[in-house]
């Protein structure tokens, strides 16, 4: 079984009809979590709500992140064999996939009952710590079907037929809409539940964004395809050629995420609900522009994948500098609209009847943050285009290593400093720290994928066209 050697369509052709539904996909995950941001702010008043679940979905995603980083390098083997004219051998891989998330849920049910022991640690009111505990508690008991659909998805993402993922994405936003309008407010004669309505519809969305592909995957047409029926029983080889190269990944992804959590919900938080509902604010906008600079990311790994598996590195530069100009352009223009909106973004998110003494303290920190945000746009845009094609190449050791150690330096070590040093700055200082990290960060990887060394790289099981 083989698939066509190279793409006749223009460079920009081939790269917009892989990364456009990408994109798309994770642009429906942005405003899914913009929209959910805002009817928790509706919940009332008091600007709590927004902060608890920032922290406890933050909280929650640490652990399970660590397994999604894993599920990254399924679109690496999955593209490559894909390239090498041997697309048959992409299903074990993704099975592979679906039973590490598996194992990864049994394995992270005990977290859930720790969390209100860990916000109370972090110094949290007990309002705030019971409130993201409650909704961190709900995504734990669901993390299999968050998992499992980032190991499926891969699988279509590295196969080259993105439109699974934007049809199983856009559906799986539409169910969390449908059960937060229901359970968070108590419409149509169903309980009120508030922040754990919220949870209970992320869980509702995850499982549907991954029992679409599933579906997909199983279908009579894939199976007669790929076989896809024919590998579900736990392959270890397959887990271990995941594991082999996807540990860095795990480790980049995981950590970061605890760094973050630690400067959003400790360092930031620990200012207070104030501080932490404006960061929280501030991050949601991040999200807008970073979320589809990641969709591209995600469209790197399987297109230079493709190309390694060809045995075409040359290609597989020419399209990660492309994809990288894409990602600017869009970047720059979120940090220009971050910087002159800056005022109304955050005011959006205040309900009427908040005091104006509260809008007034929420709106200027707020806007602080939304230019600490601007600033580092087109840095961002370089470290997840760049990381995303190197992953493809399957040079993941280094730039995990390199997150891990900057990580800790400058948005926890870098915070703390500045949190002691320059106290009047407030929650501002570590924000300043996050921005110094993510300069550096995408340097180091400039210079990495600058290097070439990724280009003669071979995976192991995987054999490039023409060896």
């Amino acid at each position: 079984m083989s698939e066509p050697a190279i793409d006749t369509r223009s460079p920009l052709r081939e790269l917009l009809s892989m990364a456009a539904p990408v994109v798309a996909t994770m642009t429906s995950y942005t405003i899914m979590q913009f929209v959910d941001k805002v009817m928790v702010s509706r919940i009332g008043p008091d600007p709590i709500y927004v902060g608890a679940q920032g922290n406890g979905g933050l909280a929650t995603f640490v652990p399970i992140s660590v397994v999604m980083g894993f599920m990254s390098v399924v679109s690496t083997y999955v593209s490559q064999n894909l390239g090498a004219g041997k697309p048959e051998r992409s299903p074990a891989y993704a099975w592979a996939g679906l039973w590490i998330a598996l194992a990864g849920a049994v394995v992270l049910l005990p977290y859930a009952f720790v969390l209100d022991e860990i916000f109370s640690w972090l110094g949290h009111d007990e309002r705030s710590a019971r409130l993201s505990a409650d909704y961190g508690k709900i995504l734990i008991y669901g993390a299999f079907f968050s998992m499992g659909a980032r190991g499926i998805t891969q699988f279509f993402f590295g196969l080259h037929r993105p439109k699974v993922v934007l049809v199983s994405g856009v559906t799986g936003n539409l169910v969390n809409f449908g059960v937060n309008y229901l359970l968070i407010f108590g419409n149509w004669g169903f309980p009120a539940l508030g922040l754990q309505g919220a949870a209970i519809g992320t869980v509702a969305g995850t499982a549907v964004e991954m029992g679409i592909p599933v579906a997909v995957f199983l279908s009579a047409r894939y199976n007669t395809q790929y076989a896809t029926r024919g590998a579900w029983r736990p392959d270890w080889a397959k887990m271990r050629d995941i594991w082999r190269i996807g540990w860095p990944g795990a480790a980049m992804f995981g950590n970061e995420m605890l760094c973050w959590s630690i400067f959003m919900v400790y360092l930031v938080g620990g200012f207070g609900p104030a501080h932490a509902t404006a960061g929280w604010i501030a991050h949601q906008y991040m999200m807008i522009s970073f979320m589809p600079a990641i969709g591209i990311s995600v469209a790197m790994t399987a297109i230079v994948g493709r190309y390694m598996g060809m045995g075409r590195p040359d290609l597989a530069a020419h399209r990660s500098w492309l994809g990288l100009k894409l990602a600017m352009g869009y970047m720059a223009l979120c940090a220009i609209g971050f910087v002159v909106l800056r005022e109304p973004l955050v005011g959006f998110f205040l309900q009427r009847d908040t005091s104006p003494e509260d809008a007034r303290i929420l709106v200027t920190m707020g806007s602080r943050f939304m230019i600490v945000v601007a600033t580092f746009q087109l840095c961002d845009a370089v470290a997840m285009t760049l990381s995303g094609a190197l992953r493809g190449a399957g040079d993941t050791v280094w730039v995990g290593v390199v997150t891990l150690v900057l990580s800790w330096a400058l948005i926890v070590g870098g915070g703390v400093l500045v949190v002691r040093l320059f106290p009047g700055l407030e929650s501002l200082g570590p924000w300043l720290a996050a921005a110094a990290y993510i300069a550096c960060l995408s340097l180091a990887v400039l210079v990495r994928f600058a290097s070439g060394r990724w280009k003669s790289m071979r995976l192991a099981g995987v054999e490039a066209r023409g060896e």
